[in-house]
């Protein structure tokens, strides 16, 4: 579990933090090295790869290593690693399927425009519902107010004087004594 977690820490230090860096002072100094390019494109292609490798021949020893030695390999300046990689196995596949990729790339953008234009065209039609629904409660709400209550003096003369007519009602029925 700790070579593990070394290996994937060595990995992410060498194989993204330190070119990712070395990127960063190349386009500051405003001079881009296409090396660098070739590693990221190669990088991208590693990480895309990942998860079926790893389903695949994770089983097999030192799997995690061998990754390690290739991304040293990949972006140490001697061994030519990346301009060998590239020359040799992506640029020929890639050119060979690219007017295949432009197409599924294309199907694709167009397809996640149309979606993402019918998801939010449900969700401002929910929404439009839900804020018509609350306006009608609150509406509802605003016409069965309560009778608006008078000041104290007057309130308490009221229902003095309803008290006064109840006891005088009660007396004439007999149900009730004199006070």
């Amino acid at each position: 579990m700790l070579g593990y977690m070394l290996n994937r820490l060595l990995v992410l230090l060498l194989a993204y933090l330190y070119p990712a860096y070395e990127c960063f002072k190349s386009i500051e100094k405003n001079k881009p090295d296409v090396d660098q390019l070739r590693f990221w494109i190669i990088i991208a292609a590693m990480t895309v790869w990942d998860p079926f490798g790893d389903a695949l021949i994770s089983w097999l020893p030192m799997y995690s290593e061998i990754k390690l030695v290739i991304c040293v390999y990949l972006w140490y300046p001697k061994t030519q690693g990346t301009k060998y990689i590239y020359g040799s196995f992506l640029k020929p596949f890639i050119s060979k399927h690219e007017p295949e990729i432009d197409r599924s790339l294309s199907e694709l953008k167009t397809r996640a425009g149309d979606s993402a234009t019918l998801y939010f065209q449900r969700v401002l039609a929910y929404a439009q519902t839900r804020a018509f629904d609350i306006l009608q409660i609150v509406m509802s709400q605003s016409i069965q107010r309560p009778p608006a209550q008078t000041d104290n003096k007057a309130s308490s003369a009221a229902s003095a004087g309803s008290t006064e007519d109840t006891r005088a009602k009660l007396r004439k029925t007999g149900t009730v004594g004199a006070p």
